[in-house]
């Protein structure tokens, strides 16, 4: 069990910057990178993934934390549905793509184990105070 003092200290931040790397790596390849349209929606997709953990940590309460990690884990769901769009328009291979459905899939699941400890939770300290265990 680890205790996260930092937003940085969260696996699930960790994947998520890995997921927006690899995103923007395979966004700015030839066909993808002149869509500007899709390449847009899932970059932002993929940084709100990121973002919404960070945001969450640095806010007010344990509860904040949990709502914007049903943010973060909504815009998973989005990027992994852009990624579908990407593959029907041949924007990146089939490997490609399991690669990055799996990482979501990875992200989703951790955010959501984690969402469920944080439920058991009782207090609703400063995120940062609480300094909560967990294992995800």
């Amino acid at each position: 069990m680890s205790t996260a003092k930092r937003f940085e200290d969260l696996e699930i931040w960790q994947l998520a910057r890995e997921l927006v790397a690899m995103i923007y790596e395979i966004s700015n390849k030839a066909l993808f990178s002149k869509d500007y349209g899709l390449k847009d929606q899932i970059r932002r997709s993929s940084v709100g993934v990121m973002n919404n953990i960070s945001e969450g940590f640095e806010s007010r309460t344990v509860k904040l934390f949990i709502d914007y990690l049903g943010r973060s884990k909504g815009s998973c769901g989005e990027t992994r549905s852009v990624l579908y769009a990407a593959l029907d328009q041949n924007y990146i291979s089939k490997a490609e793509f399991n690669d990055l459905r799996q990482k979501c899939e990875k992200i989703s699941s951790k955010t959501l184990r984690l969402i469920q400890y944080l439920e058991k939770y009782e207090s609703n300290d400063r995120v940062q105070e609480a300094g909560f265990g967990y294992d995800v």
